[in-house]
């Protein structure tokens, strides 16, 4: 699907350009073809692109349009039925200003139907919580699934009590260092790259030569990049030109995150990717890096 016309993104990528305060200088026509892909991708039919949407719904607030955003997935919420969506749709409506949805995703921990559980952990670290950190503590002491172990550390590293957080930090470092499982042990990476600190990148930088998943190698350099590592901030601007769509996707998303502005012209042209959630990603990044 070709959003954007190839002689339209030299346009886009002179608006996107570096300035001196480590933003991006980018006008009012660049901004909106942002909107646009994010506000198309929200409005995404096919029976694939659910959490695609979700996405663009985290951008769009992002983008300082959480009203938008509650308009459109409140109805949503009132009708879906499976509970990894309500965890989708719940978690954005937080991040849009709706604090007490987190409610629904500490029910679903409370709950007895494992479905939705890894997916509630993962959303209360990344949007938080006001209530009771015990449905939390209740899985991250007693589950034998190691995701969920994961994102529940995750969360209570993040936003739990003192002791928890604590007990959180240990479990993901630990779980770094001690994991045989690349697909385990991204995990930890991953979040360390966003809530640890620069004593971290030395543990994560140490798995990098353990895996031969392209997948696993990004999420470890992407981490590090996060973190501050020159190498892993050059590895994001070399995945945004991968071949493989997930990975472009997860190199626009810290490439953001990182302040990376350099990404600008990779960014831009990805606006016309062919893959939905990298376009959508993306935008993100640019409209990040521009505030």
């Amino acid at each position: 699907m070709k959003l954007f016309p190839l002689l339209t993104l030299p346009l886009l990528i002179a608006a996107c350009s570096p300035v001196t305060d480590d933003a991006l200088s980018f006008d009012e026509s660049s901004h909106e073809t942002c909107l646009t892909v994010l506000r198309d991708g929200l409005n995404a039919k096919g029976k694939d692109d659910f959490w695609a949407s979700i996405h663009a719904a985290e951008a769009l607030t992002l983008a300082g349009k959480g009203d938008e955003v509650r308009a459109f997935l409140e109805p949503k919420l009132e009708t879906e039925k499976d509970d990894q969506k309500r965890v989708g749709l719940s978690r954005e409506l937080v991040r849009a200003g709706d604090r007490e949805k987190a409610e629904i995703m500490l029910g679903i921990l409370k709950g007895d139907d494992q479905h939705g559980f890894v997916h509630a952990a993962e959303s209360l670290y990344k949007v938080g919580f006001d209530g009771d950190e015990a449905p939390l503590v209740k899985h991250f002491r007693s589950n034998d699934d190691p995701r969920l172990l994961l994102m529940t550390a995750a969360a209570l590293a993040k936003h739990g009590s003192p002791e928890m957080k604590k007990e959180g930090f240990a479990t993901l470092r630990s779980v770094l260092e001690k994991e045989s499982d690349p697909a385990t042990y991204r995990l930890p990476a991953w979040v360390l790259g966003r809530i640890g600190d620069s004593s971290d990148i030395p543990r994560i930088r140490a798995r990098i030569p353990d895996t031969d998943d392209p997948l696993v190698e990004a999420f470890l350099y992407h981490s590090i990049g996060l973190l501050g590592d020159e190498e892993g901030r050059k590895k994001i601007l070399t995945n945004l030109q991968s071949d493989d769509a997930t990975i472009r996707t997860y190199a626009a998303v810290f490439a953001g995150e990182s302040g990376i502005t350099e990404a600008a012209p990779f960014l831009t042209k990805q606006l016309d990717d062919e893959d939905l959630d990298a376009r959508i990603r993306a935008a993100q990044a640019l409209i990040v890096l521009s505030q």
